[in-house]
């Protein structure tokens, strides 16, 4: 019970049962589920079983997140997706950034999984990057200025927390290696939102990921919105392309 007191206010897993569809919604690195919750519950409104988790050291204290790595998120989003191919006869996997590179990653492992929606997802970290990180890390530093609520609209901020926490981070880009290198096995429909001024990701990585899987990719730019498009001025346009996408490769 100790990390459920901790929870920021909205950063809550959430889940919906309802149809034999069903749709996985995973986060982004330091953020947590209120920053993808109105696309889960859009996805729920069409009809849809829905599992939006908290992954692991999200959404309580950077502490927490300061002992977790690639292999503690990525073993949640495929037990969470596992739970829900269970009970669905079709799943659509949905990730925002991180969350994005872990929708990859379970559809290079499932070839089962009915489609893939990416928002600004994070696959290709550059070299300069992963060794500035890792410089720093061997430094014995452990956090660094936060990454979170890169939003152009007014007035909107994401729970993300205040600091970036380095090793977690790390793990991520040597992650994303091997990820990249099975992007291929992707036969999956792709629904891909990339947003061309993002301040956290670059909109290249979108490019690396469209050009390297192997089924068929929806490209959809949001010219209106930073990092976090789905609590951006382009949020009500990428649910509604989403659920129109569940509705196709799903029918």
């Amino acid at each position: 019970m100790g990390d459920e007191v901790r929870i920021i206010p909205g950063a809550e897993p959430w889940s919906a049962t309802g149809g034999p569809v069903g749709v996985l919604v995973l986060h982004g690195f330091t953020g947590n589920p209120s920053s993808v919750r109105g696309l889960a519950e859009a996805c729920a409104r069409a009809g849809h079983t829905v599992e939006l988790p908290r992954l692991p050291g999200h959404g309580t204290t950077v502490e927490d997140m300061l002992t977790t790595g690639w292999s503690d998120w990525s073993a949640a989003a495929e037990a969470a997706y596992e739970d829900l191919a269970g009970r669905c006869e079709q799943v659509v996997v949905a990730g925002l950034s991180m969350g994005g590179s872990l929708t990859c990653w379970l559809g290079t492992r499932h070839p089962g999984i009915a489609g893939l929606v990416c928002i600004n997802p994070a696959v290709a970290p550059s070299e300069d990057m992963r060794t500035l990180v890792g410089v720093m890390v061997e430094a014995g530093e452990t956090l660094m200025d936060g990454i979170g609520s890169d939003i152009a609209a007014p007035g909107v901020v994401e729970t993300a927390y205040a600091q970036t926490p380095l090793p977690p981070l790390l793990t991520l880009f040597e992650a994303s290696a091997g990820v990249v290198a099975d992007l291929g096995r992707i036969t999956a429909p792709l629904l891909l939102f990339t947003s061309p001024e993002d301040h956290v990701v670059p909109p290249g990585d979108s490019d690396v990921l469209a050009a390297a899987v192997s089924g068929p990719v929806e490209r959809v730019s949001c010219d209106r919105s930073y990092h976090v498009a789905t609590m951006d001025h382009d949020a009500a346009m990428i649910e509604e392309r989403t659920v129109e996408f569940v509705a196709r490769v799903t029918s």
